[in-house]
């Protein structure tokens, strides 16, 4: 039977794919004590990259934001791998994004909350965490954004 965040997630129409297997030398998820470490998710939809560029260059804020969604949906993937239930959750404590940013591009914020405003409509105020919002020159496979996590869980 569904949990209540299975039952948000239909309600939102969303599907959480497979989790993604890791590319390099890292695992992608780590739990320590009451917290689970959730490896930087990129925007793979369907097995291939999305949004391949730069947020101010190739795509706007607005096109940064989904793609940032993107990643959130994937995080939650990962959750759902190491935990198998996702109401095991407490509460979303912090979410750093990556944005492969074009030079001067100072949104970084408004992309990230593409991923942000994902978890708060899934978890409620439980999605509610402290955040960073990073530009950088570039990001495997050449994706826009990337998003790693940190849960509190029971």
């Amino acid at each position: 039977m569904a949990g209540r965040v299975e039952a948000r997630l239909k309600e939102l129409g969303i599907e959480l794919p497979q989790a993604a297997a890791p590319v390099a030398n890292y695992v992608p998820y780590v739990i320590v004590g009451n917290l689970l470490f959730i490896s930087g998710q990129i925007t793979m939809q369907g097995g291939k990259p999305q949004y391949v560029g730069q947020v101010g260059r190739d795509f706007t804020v607005e096109e940064g934001a989904k793609a940032a969604r993107i990643c959130g949906i994937n995080i939650l993937a990962q959750v759902k791998a190491a935990l198998g239930d996702l109401d095991r959750v407490k509460r979303c404590v912090k979410l750093t994004g990556f944005v492969n940013a074009a030079p001067l591009f100072a949104e970084q914020p408004k992309v990230i909350n593409g991923a942000s405003d994902l978890m708060v409509e899934v978890l409620g105020d439980a999605g509610r965490h402290a955040r960073a919002a990073v530009g950088v020159a570039s990001l495997p496979v050449g994706v826009a954004v990337e998003v790693d996590a940190i849960f509190e869980i029971v």
